[in-house]
């Protein structure tokens, strides 16, 4: 089940998009650690620069880590962009590399942990991390699984990144709009869904919980899900390795008690999860994106 493919993708104005997937082909004929090199100068240059990513990176991490030094949450900022630059332009390895290259470079730590107890459906939390399609198209070569897709604005950005998540097993894309159903259906069926609940995406489902601390629109299908077709939730996190050494698949063991009856604190236990791998590698998370965009009632906005 995939969304249709976005129409007009030869249109003019989307020479420059075109010619940036260009530069990504060439890229991807590179070993991994010239590639991750070009990344890290790259993203090191344009943290050198004010503008307003670099201010919701800098409003993130010192909301997040307030008692980190400004020297500390600077080298962050500046290893965040490095290793988001890095990702993107690594891209290219995963919509054209050989199915060997990918896992050569895409390694799973603990394969025998992928289906948990191999008893129940399986609900694999990915956090969004810098690795995170990395992780999602290494599992695609080994089983058909089912994720949730969203239409990105820009129609070239959207028509490779379907063509990178469906080069081995079809993948089962769910369209955000379709509901619940449809992910029902799929865990139903036996097939794992890899799940990124952890972005600010309103009210409209959400509960406020903290996250870091910090009260935190938090999507509240995880236990929901959990709890109408009895899946397990296992935990992956793909890390992102220095010197171009590729990306680690790690699971964790799936979580005992989940849901519990508290839909509060079912939520805050996936934020106090994420927080602990947070902590482990604060600069691989993707701190561009307004996680306290959302207030509650009557409280002023983070990131003016």
């Amino acid at each position: 089940m995939k969304p249709d493919a976005p129409a007009n993708l030869l249109h003019p104005s989307l020479l420059p998009n075109w010619l940036g997937v260009g530069a990504l082909w060439l890229l991807h004929w590179l070993p991994l650690p010239v590639q991750a090199a070009l990344g890290n100068a790259a993203g090191w240059l344009v943290a050198q620069f004010p503008g307003r990513r670099r201010h919701i990176v800098a409003t993130n991490l010192a909301l997040c880590f307030p008692e980190a030094s400004p020297e500390t949450r600077r080298r962050w900022l500046r290893q965040t962009f490095q290793s988001s630059m890095r990702a993107a332009l690594e891209h290219g390895v995963l919509w054209w590399g050989s199915e060997a290259r990918l896992r050569r470079l895409i390694r799973i730590d603990n394969p025998e942990a992928v289906l948990g107890d191999g008893k129940r459906p399986v609900i694999w939390l990915a956090p969004h991390f810098v690795g995170l399609d990395m992780g999602g198209v290494r599992l695609a070569m080994d089983r058909t699984a089912a994720s949730m897709y969203a239409r990105a604005k820009n129609p070239v950005a959207d028509e490779m990144m379907r063509h990178g998540r469906s080069r081995f097993f079809s993948p089962v894309l769910i369209a955000k709009n379709d509901g619940i159903k449809p992910v029902l259906k799929t865990l139903k069926d036996g097939l794992p869904f890899y799940y990124l609940p952890d972005q600010d995406h309103g009210r409209l489902n959400a509960v406020f919980v903290p996250f870091f601390g910090i009260p935190a629109a938090t999507v509240s299908a995880l236990p929901r899900l959990a709890r109408l077709t009895g899946a397990q939730i296992v935990p992956v996190i793909t890390r992102q390795l220095p010197w171009g050494r590729g990306y680690a698949v790690r699971f964790y063991p799936p979580w005992d008690n989940y849901p519990g009856g508290d839909l509060e604190a079912d939520v805050a236990r996936m934020n106090g999860f994420i927080e602990d791998r947070i902590r482990e590698m604060p600069s691989q998370y993707l701190w561009l994106h307004r996680r306290f965009k959302t207030r509650p009632e009557g409280e002023a906005g983070l990131y003016e």
